[in-house]
């Protein structure tokens, strides 16, 4: 069994998604990053810089983490969907997991620049509330570019699993 699934990939990959399908698979516990960020932060961040939104996501994920310890005994795999946009983030949280003595999975959900905006742009009109929040073409722009695609030789060193068309 593995204790933690890590969902990466870009802005509309299809992450969330994604990660509830696991969820239910694996009868784990999900983690989405957006949704705690909505429901925690987002009334404190009107006009926030990066650096604030940047400093309320890592203690989301810290309190993440400490539920997944205490998930772990009883026998419940975690789904963690927390962005992880970068190669070091990743290994920050392979380190993490490693010190916890936790078991992983890195699941890399891809898709093309010009899909996932065009997904975007649907569930921004739809606006159905099974998305934390809008994301403006600004914002996921400046998320183009902090992404980080896993090359072959961290999918090969982490043992992804490729879910979706590599961009």
């Amino acid at each position: 069994m593995t204790d933690i699934h890590f969902i990466i990939g870009s802005t509309g990959a299809g992450k969330t998604t994604y990660s509830r399908q696991l969820a239910s698979e694996h009868r784990a516990l999900p983690f989405s990053i957006d949704e705690w960020m909505q429901e925690l932060f987002a009334p404190d961040l009107v006009g926030a810089d990066f650096a604030a939104i940047g400093e309320r996501v890592e203690r989301a994920r810290r309190q993440m983490w400490d539920v997944a310890g205490k998930a772990r005994p009883l026998g419940m795999p975690c789904v963690f969907d927390t962005g992880l946009l970068t190669r070091a983030s990743r290994d920050v949280a392979r380190a993490e997991a490693a010190r916890r003595g936790f078991s992983t999975q890195f699941h890399y959900v891809a898709a093309p620049a010009e899909t996932r905006w065009a997904r975007v742009s649907a569930r921004n009109a739809a606006r159905d509330g099974v998305y934390a929040f809008e994301v403006t073409r600004p914002m996921f722009d400046f998320i183009e570019t902090i992404w980080q695609a896993p090359d072959a030789d961290e999918r090969a060193e982490s043992g992804f699993t490729m879910v979706g068309v590599e961009a």
